[in-house]
């Protein structure tokens, strides 16, 4: 059964890397409940975790970009490539998941986790300098884009409360086949892809307008 191996948040800290000022990428294990709600409109809602910090409200956090959620077999495979110990929540995710494809998820698709929180997948995590500074590995946007597991962003249908243990159900799939996978190829490294993330009509609208003009996007800023 697939359920939430980790919920993590974070406070806001100092970066201690090239670029600096403060970040909440920080995330940590905590054993819940916390409670899960929309939080507003990007540019002023931050995370939908109570609890949970974003420094930078202009490119995180806000309904579309309410949650997000990354596999602990993806974590578990870029542990062993960089040959150190990657912790639940250290990619910046709120929700470390197990048993669930999350690259392989539809946009659109909505996820019950614990008995209350329905959540919907909105789009996949595009990497940042921030996150390069934080992992401090050579190279990291450009890897972690030519791995292809972005994991991926959700909104908030139902709220509630969940807490690390929960079960995840998928309950809807809508019917197309553009997954979270394919929308992270169209807004980075295949252009031609885009038009067909028009066909999710659940997408981040960001990626909508992006799509339809033809150019990828970069939803987690420079």
């Amino acid at each position: 059964m697939a359920s939430l191996l980790s919920l993590n948040i974070g406070r806001i800290i100092p970066t201690d890397h090239a670029t600096p000022g403060e970040t909440g990428i920080d995330k940590r294990p905590v054993p819940g409940p916390v409670a899960v709600s929309a939080p507003g409109p990007k540019g002023t809602g931050g995370s939908g975790l109570a609890g949970d910090g974003i420094r930078d409200l202009r490119h995180h956090g806000g309904d579309d970009q309410a949650v997000y959620a990354y596999a602990a077999e993806d974590l578990d495979a870029w542990a062993a490539e960089l040959g150190r110990e990657l912790r639940p929540g250290m990619f910046g995710e709120n929700l470390t998941t197990l048993g669930v494809d999350v690259t392989g998820a539809l946009i659109g698709e909505r996820w019950r986790v614990g008995p209350q929180v329905v959540l919907e997948v909105t789009t996949a995590r595009i990497p940042c300098r921030t996150f390069a500074g934080w992992m401090g590995e050579s190279r990291w946007v450009r890897r972690f884009t030519e791995r292809g597991v972005p994991g991926a962003y959700l909104r908030v249908i139902v709220p509630g409360e969940i807490r690390a243990g929960d079960g995840i159900e998928v309950v809807h799939r809508p019917d197309h086949d553009v997954t979270v996978g394919i929308a992270f190829r169209a807004l980075t490294t295949e252009r031609d892809l885009l038009p067909t993330l028009l066909a999710a009509r659940a997408l981040h609208p960001e990626a909508v307008a992006q799509a339809a003009l033809g150019e990828p996007i970069t939803l987690d800023g420079p």
